[in-house]
């Protein structure tokens, strides 16, 4: 009898601690995570200032982006081959790691992810930056959780922080703290137990709230507030949703189909591959801006209403839809949501730019059909649909939308699905099994 509550009050010191421990990494995932997206800030705006001033130099000018992305791809890729899963998104790694299939990474992943990150994101390649935030995010939850010296029996703690910090880390890359907290109950552990959720939003919340000093406040996605679309509109967004779940279920097919024809490049030295992506992408670059880097500007731009003919419209999709699974295969780190934000923005612009002719007045406009097209897409990908709706409604403010957004996610779910398409992570990730094996990395 005497050992029981003994017991009870070692777990309850185990349980206070592990909030704590959550309270404390989620500061350092701010810290870190804010850090990574104030200096792609910059990087942004020091790249932008470079083609405006390589502009200035005629046909000369045009081969400095080129070889700006180039050198960027080819050194982020090195970077990344000197340290075990810095490569690419990393969520797949985190998912993982929460199914024990792989062990967490933390001494050499953090500051090769940030420094990888930050230049193969910054020179123009179409990633983004949620990936490598999620991957340092979880490796700080691991850390946070050996150094706080967890008893042996909260190994299943020590799991949980490494899963919730790693949301925290989605979290402060699109200012949405909600959308962390699903994502890891959606997307990487696939459940929902009382004591992970209150890990994830103690994570999340001390993670936002740090990052915010450096970031800043303010929507990722601004967007002015609209009223409700009417209800009849729900079975075109119904419609809409269906589309788009079959275009992403194209682009994820794409990504593997992309990364399974570079694997039989044996002869070309990975670094050399990254450099030939990277020209390519520099190449786009030099001819438009808009379609290159993660796409937030792009997306901000066709949310504030900025006007792209059908043509451009199309051409705009179409080159970001290769240019997206051409980057992620260039083996840099980075990840898959930012560039579907920006695909599913241009679908659902050019959706709604086909269909205005044919509905009446008084439907939604061009950004709600923009915001719809955004979730959709991503659900499509990534089959997480609380997640994407959750997360955009956070990034743009558009609460209003939610139903439109649910009808769409719930659409483009079943169609990625009756198309016989994988959700990507899980395609990801059994490949990164898979090659770990092959070259022993546990």
């Amino acid at each position: 009898m005497s050992d029981t509550p003994c017991g009870g009050r070692s777990g309850r010191r185990g349980s206070v601690r592990s909030f704590v421990i959550a309270g404390v990494a989620g500061v350092l995932v701010g810290l870190v995570g804010g850090g990574f997206r104030w200096c792609l800030e910059h990087a942004d705006r020091l790249r932008g200032s470079i083609l405006e001033a390589a502009a200035g130099l005629a046909a000369a000018g045009r081969l400095i982006p080129v070889v700006l992305t180039a050198v960027g791809a080819a050194v982020a890729c090195a970077i990344a081959q000197r340290v075990p899963h810095a490569a690419g998104s990393g969520i797949q790694h985190v998912e993982a790691v929460w199914r024990q299939e792989a062990e967490a990474r933390t001494a050499r992943l953090l500051p090769a992810k940030f420094l990888g990150g930050l230049i193969a994101i910054g020179s123009g390649l179409v990633l983004g930056r949620e990936g490598p935030i999620v991957h340092m995010g979880a490796a700080i939850g691991s850390a946070a959780g050996r150094r706080g010296r967890l008893d042996p029996q909260d190994a299943e703690d020590a799991r949980m922080l490494h899963s919730a910090l790693g949301g925290a880390g989605l979290a402060v890359a699109f200012s949405a703290p909600l959308g962390g907290l699903l994502f890891v109950c959606e997307e990487v552990t696939g459940t929902v137990r009382p004591r992970l959720v209150l890990l994830t939003l103690v994570g999340t919340v001390t993670a936002v709230a740090t990052s915010q000093l450096i970031v800043g406040d303010a929507l990722v996605l601004p967007l002015s507030a609209a009223p409700a679309p009417p209800l009849w509109m729900l079975p075109v967004f119904l419609l809409s949703g269906m589309t788009a779940g079959a275009l992403g279920a194209a682009y994820s097919a794409l990504v593997v189909r992309t990364l399974q024809v570079c694997d039989r490049l044996t002869r070309v030295p990975l670094v050399a591959r990254a450099a030939a992506i990277g020209a390519g992408v520099g190449a786009l670059m030099a001819f438009d801006p808009l379609l290159t880097g993660g796409g937030d500007q792009l997306s901000e731009r066709l949310l504030a209403g900025g006007s792209l003919t059908v043509a451009a419209l199309v051409l705009c999709l179409a080159v970001r839809f290769v240019a997206g699974p051409l980057s992620y295969a260039a083996a840099t780190p980075g990840g898959l949501f930012a560039p579907l934000l920006a695909l599913g923005t241009l679908w659902g612009t050019l959706t709604h730019a086909l269909a205005s002719p044919l509905l009446p007045g008084g439907s939604a406009g061009a950004s709600d059909f923009a915001v719809v097209g955004m979730v959709a897409v991503f659900t499509g990908v990534v089959r997480a649909p609380l997640t994407g709706a959750v997360l955009v409604v956070e990034m743009t403010g558009t609460g209003a939308l939610l139903l439109p957004l649910l009808i769409a996610c719930f659409a483009a779910t079943v169609t990625a699905d009756r198309l016989g398409s994988e959700p990507i992570y899980d395609t990801l990730r059994r490949r990164m099994l898979e090659r770990a094996r092959r070259e022993g990395v546990p």
